[in-house]
């Protein structure tokens, strides 16, 4: 199923996007609704908090008294550690019980206001985000909500920031305008990424993208991070380095719209062992793919060998962010050289421009053909014979700065 961490500041509108998600067919999971309801009456978790905190936080009904509880509870970091170690297990708990009973083909939208402060973002195949401007937000909380000012104020601040939800954002809902442009939105959201996305991750198929230039996008990097975030959660301890690489990794460099990301292993057995963790992440294999074209003139000896470029290729599911993901073994020419490219194109701005006017050659040829694949082959076919030199001139370059991956 896919996946998508909904968060935003106090009062952004989140009830309000995941109701739209909800009629349009998505399966709501609400962490303020599960945190409620394992602290409802006559619950296990209300006992432990009445134990621990004392009778007083109840309400004649026996329904817990928040204000109280907040009172003790956040008067100091221990009282803090007892209020988590009671609760937390049990949202844990049921909000998996809940995600296991969506259908398998289910887009699963997982309510959590604090989902950026927790540093959950990776677990997620998408995070959306709704924005609201903060003054919008505490009118909002003082004039709909009755909440006092000073409250409201102090909660706003003790949130995560715009510009760290926009560092955890793959998808920002603006909310500061009319619900019917919000709702069109989601609409959008909901028709062209999430529903194909998930029928991709379910059938394991990665988005191809074609080979068109784009102006360079300085989002580019925090983008790469994000997926590097989910690859890493995904791939555990058997990673051991994970790098954008590729042109979008060459700050002003033209490039393809596609992040090339690269997972350094310690062997192809590895790299295979990652076949399940990484689909399920959201980016499936991409079997016909093995091994890297050997550059003759990178090196000598056995680094022409076509033993040692054997690497792994996965893509993306997610048809609003394309990517290629790279399993390279440790120290193997083809990682090494991934490596010394991105940096020497970082450093050497007219080699960077040479490459560049060789894409938008290689990038008009590959437009004249109708066939994807077939326009996919002209481009990288074309820019061969330039990486023939470039892998001499980038060694030369290493050797001269002293550079190491």
């Amino acid at each position: 199923m896919l996946r998508l961490g909904l968060t935003g500041g106090i009062g952004a509108g989140k009830s309000t996007v995941s109701h739209e998600l909800v009629a349009l067919g998505a399966v709501l999971v609400d962490a303020d609704t599960i945190a409620r309801e394992v602290v409802a009456p006559g619950t296990e978790g209300l006992a432990e908090l009445a134990a621990a905190f004392g009778e007083d936080i109840l309400l004649p009904d026996g329904s817990l008294n928040r204000p109280a509880l907040a009172a003790k509870a956040f008067a100091s970091d221990e009282a803090r550690a007892v209020l988590n170690a009671i609760t937390h297990p049990r949202v844990g708990a049921r909000t998996a019980e809940l995600v296991a009973a969506a259908p398998a083909d289910a887009v699963v939208v997982q309510d959590i206001p604090l989902l950026v402060e927790g540093g959950m973002a990776p677990a997620f195949h998408l995070v959306a985000v709704v924005h609201t401007d903060a003054d919008e937000r505490l009118r909002r909380l003082v004039e709909l909500r009755a909440m006092p000012e000073d409250d409201a104020r102090a909660r706003i601040a003790a949130q995560a920031t715009d510009e760290q939800r926009r560092a955890a954002a793959d998808v920002w809902l603006d909310n500061n305008g009319e619900r019917d442009v919000l709702a069109a939105a989601v609409r959008r959201l909901w028709t062209e990424r999430l529903v194909p996305f998930e029928a991709n991750l379910r059938g394991r198929v990665p988005v191809r993208q074609a080979p068109v230039l784009v102006d360079p996008n300085p989002d580019w990097h925090r983008q790469a991070q994000r997926l590097i975030a989910r690859l890493a959660l995904a791939a555990g301890g058997r990673a051991l380095r994970i790098d954008h690489i590729g042109s979008t990794a060459v700050p002003g460099l033209a490039a393809v719209d596609v992040l090339d990301l690269q997972i350094t292993v310690p062997d192809l057995a590895a790299a295979e062992a990652l076949d399940d963790a990484l689909a399920g992440a959201g980016f499936p294999r991409i079997a016909h793919v093995d091994h890297d074209e050997p550059q003759p003139s990178y090196g000598a000896g056995g680094e022409t060998d076509p033993a040692v470029w054997g690497m792994r290729l996965h893509g993306s599911a997610d048809p609003g962010r394309p990517a290629y993901v790279h399993l390279r073994v440790q120290g193997w020419p083809g990682q090494q050289f991934a490596l010394l490219l991105r940096d020497w194109l970082r450093a050497d701005s007219d080699a960077a421009t040479e490459y560049a006017e060789i894409k938008r050659a290689a990038a008009r040829d590959a437009a004249a053909r109708h066939d994807p694949a077939e326009a996919a082959a002209v481009y990288a076919e074309e820019k061969a014979p330039w990486f023939d030199g470039a892998s001499t001139r980038a060694r030369e370059w290493a050797e001269q700065t002293g550079w190491s991956a």
